[in-house]
């Protein structure tokens, strides 16, 4: 078959590939890592959108598993996004991924990196990737962070030339490596861009990916200080799930085309910014993306208002009975929770027009046809509560508030914990019997900051909520409300 004869399956149509779409390959200019449908409705739905994209193309590797790969490669990193409104969906085709690679080919991705051409490392590696503990440092206790500090240490100095069942084990330990890589190839200055749910994530980054660097080598630690820049964003759209039989289905009836990595999105979208960009970067504004010098109203914003609510209603929801975010937010329960944890938030920032933004959240959480499923939402759900609801937490207590909310939001979580629907905090022994004796409750809030478990009068308020909450789970049936401002 030449490469200008679509591949087809008679029954369905022709499969993606960029010579019978007709669309060209960007150069390679950015790595991504930790492929997945957040990175492809989000970052290179942007690049693909930028007025320079065709100066902008995308190398993205997994996390560990080649799922993707085996998908996108025979596509030639093409795939469809679908944006699922309330009524309809709306089908594009994303060209700016041009290779997709499989995470744990990590000499490819040093390469990658190394390359003189790359002037961005974008990252989607979750909460739990960046290594750090409760105060946003590096986690030095995390025996992964331990192994690869040896490793790297031997690597960086030459005195071992890496194999690969040798190579480091965490996603910062493997770019450490790249950019040691790139320092000694003469790559340039690259920016690393930070797009996980994190506070100040930028920042975080360079925290923990300096403070590892700094048990490695000061050389390399000074290269970083001089040609690298960390950029935080907040990134926000509702990117669920999905059964890719299905979706993959619609799409061919929808279209014509055969599509095997098909990504389903709401149709809100929105990006916030800020860093530098030493080495360039696409134009993002003409896609709709923001730059700000202080994005901390942004990210938190989003981080505990939409994130929030949404690790209270996996926690939460689940208990109730609920599979996915749109019917638990109808319950009245759930959606009481939301409020009030909202209400806590809306008085720790400083922007106006939150009602709105409330307004639009209930809209966007009850999008039916969007299946957010509760049960994605719940992984890594200790850290999760950390980010998005302890902050919020301490900010009212410190304010003399009694932050009642972010009690109700806590006690959800634990609820969630007790009946097995969110994972329990490691070393903390939990009991599904609905009943909160003293001592696990100073372990729960212990497991996400000392500080909550050491206010008496909040600890209170949040066995009590949870006393209240664990009652209502008698009752699963789900109760609508209007959809006035929340």
């Amino acid at each position: 078959m030449s490469a200008t004869t679509p591949r087809t399956d008679a029954a369905l149509g022709a499969f993606l590939d960029r010579a019978s779409a007709g669309v060209p390959s960007p150069p390679e200019r950015i790595v991504h890592l930790g492929l997945g449908a957040f990175h492809r409705a989000h970052q290179a739905w942007y690049t693909a959108h930028a007025s320079n994209a065709g100066a902008w193309g995308i190398v993205a590797f997994t996390g560990r598993s080649r799922d993707l790969v085996d998908r996108m490669t025979p596509q030639q990193g093409l795939f469809t996004l679908v944006e699922r409104g309330a009524e309809r969906d709306r089908y594009e085709m994303v060209p700016s991924i041009v290779r997709v690679e499989a995470g744990d080919d990590v000499a490819l991705f040093v390469r990658a990196v190394a390359s003189p051409d790359v002037a961005i490392l974008t990252l989607t590696i979750t909460e739990a990737g960046y290594r750090v503990d409760a105060s946003g440092s590096l986690d030095q206790s995390d025996p992964a962070t331990k192994a690869d500090i040896g490793l790297l240490r031997a690597a960086v100095a030459g005195s071992v030339e890496l194999a690969e069942a040798t190579y480091p084990r965490t996603a910062l330990g493997r770019i450490v490596l790249a950019l040691h890589a790139r320092r000694l190839a003469r790559g340039g200055p690259i920016a690393l861009v930070s797009c996980d749910n994190l506070p100040d994530n930028g920042g975080v980054l360079r925290r923990a990916l300096c403070d590892l660097v700094a048990r490695i080598s000061p050389d390399l630690l000074s290269w970083i200080s001089e040609s690298v820049s960390f950029v935080s964003t907040s990134v926000d759209r509702i990117t669920p799930a999905i059964d890719t039989a299905t979706e993959s289905a619609a799409v061919a009836e929808a279209t014509g085309w055969l599509d095997a990595a098909p990504v389903v999105t709401e149709p809100f979208s929105d990006w916030v910014l800020s860093g530098d960009f030493p080495a360039g970067r696409p134009d993002w504004e003409s896609a709709g993306a923001r730059f700000a010098e202080d994005l901390a109203p942004w990210e938190s914003r989003k981080l505990w208002m939409l994130n929030g609510a949404h690790t209270v209603l996996a926690a939460l929801g689940q208990a109730r009975g609920h599979t996915v975010v749109s019917a638990a937010i109808d319950d009245h329960v759930c959606r009481r929770v939301v409020r009030a944890l909202w209400d806590d938030a809306a008085r720790q920032l400083p922007m106006r027009d939150l009602s709105g933004y409330r307004v639009a959240l209930v809209q966007r959480f009850r999008n039916r046809r969007i299946e957010h499923r509760l049960a994605q939402i719940a992984l890594d759900s200790t850290t999760k509560m950390r980010l998005r609801v302890v902050p919020v937490a301490l900010g009212e207590l410190a304010a003399g508030r009694s932050a009642d909310g972010c009690a109700a939001a806590i006690a959800a979580w634990m609820v969630g914990v007790g009946a097995g629907t969110v994972p329990h905090p490691a070393g903390v022994d939990v009991h599904g019997s609905g009943i909160l004796d003293p001592q696990t409750l100073a372990d729960l809030l212990d497991a996400l900051d000392p500080r909550l478990s050491a206010d008496a009068a909040f600890a209170a308020r949040v066995a009590d909520a949870f006393g209240r909450l664990a009652a209502s789970r008698v009752s699963t049936s789900s109760s609508t409300e209007g959809t006035g401002t929340p």
